[in-house]
């Protein structure tokens, strides 16, 4: 792909669900530790970080930690305490780690006493809009409320939910998400699909009628409280969404104040009935100009190849 060779290894989750994770990580690790590669980037550490040792050779290990997976609620206790484990030993067997936000370099710092490398994820500017779609889901430009998330309860969609049902808009609310995957989003749609403004829009993957869907929202709800730079909070602020968070250290230090934090249902209720979009141009135009400057993908790939030059110019001095 664009000169880049894709290797497929063998993944048996179809057949054996969630453990076959396991095995799709140690058959990748496998073909890894028979490459002569410079570098090997690790992305996440749930399932393969137990066996990041076998990759103990000539090339330099990187492992991106991503979010903060032991505490996410949809996972029982026994599976957090894995996780936590993971997570452990990902720090351990790397020879560098990446964060892609400034909350997850500091937990690095203050939890394992480490230092990592600051590369965000990174979106792209919606620059032309289409109100076509709209008429498919029975909406009008600024006249809706939108949630893209998954349907799991570290997203705050209940709190969302609630403060919307005992608001007094007209404006109408979709949310987007599979509902029907998660035992908390069969509770949700029962609990609140019987408000009109309210419609569970199911997921949608068409990217073009993601943006636009956004673009012409009042507001977007942003609830993920646990992980770092969030893809879906930069593909809204590209799309001149504007922007009501939950106010948690790694929401805020991307949104700020050129959005709308939030930590109870009173304070949405607040910001439901008061906020519209038209009002708060400085806001979006800030957070457009962030996507350009800061989290651009041209200048998040320019960075990560001076990083790894970085890295592999530092271990040609080490070795000669």
């Amino acid at each position: 792909y664009n000169g880049v060779n894709l290797v497929h290894c063998k993944d048996p989750e179809n057949k054996i669900g969630t453990a076959g994770q396991f095995i799709y990580d140690l058959n990748c690790m496998l073909h890894a530790r028979k490459q002569n590669f410079d570098i090997i980037y690790v992305l996440g550490y749930t399932s393969s970080s137990i066996w990041q040792r076998l990759l103990k050779n000539k090339a330099i290990v990187i492992t991106n930690m991503d979010g903060l997976e032991w505490k996410r609620s949809k996972y029982s206790p026994k599976v957090q305490k894995f996780l936590k484990y993971a997570e452990k030993l990902a720090v351990k067997h790397s020879d560098y780690l990446v964060a892609d936000s400034i909350g997850i370099q500091t937990y690095l710092k203050q939890s394992y006493g480490v230092e990592s490398a600051y590369h965000p994820y990174g979106s792209f500017v919606h620059e032309k809009p289409d109100a076509g779609c709209l008429s498919k889901y029975g909406l009008q430009e600024y006249q809706y409320d939108i949630l893209i998330a998954r349907f799991e309860p570290e997203n705050n969609i209940e709190m969302v939910l609630e403060a919307f049902s005992n608001s007094t808009t007209a404006r109408k609310f979709i949310l987007i998400g599979n509902y029907a995957h998660t035992e908390f989003g069969k509770r949700m749609f029962a609990h609140y699909s019987n408000d009109s403004r309210i419609s569970f829009l199911g997921a949608i993957y068409d990217q073009e009628e993601l943006q636009n869907l956004r673009f012409y929202s009042n507001l977007y709800f942003h609830g993920h409280t646990v992980g770092g730079t969030n893809p879906s909070l930069l593909e809204a602020m590209g799309s001149s969404s504007l922007i009501v968070y939950h106010n948690n250290e790694f929401n805020a230090a991307i949104v700020g104040e050129d959005g709308f934090g939030f930590l109870s249902t009173e304070e949405l209720i607040k910001i439901i009935e008061s906020t519209v979009k038209e009002h708060h141009e400085n806001k979006i135009s800030e957070n457009i100009s962030k996507i350009k400057t800061i989290y651009s993908w041209n200048i998040i790939i320019d960075n990560y190849e001076n990083y790894f030059e970085g890295l592999l110019h530092l271990k040609a001095v080490k070795v000669g």
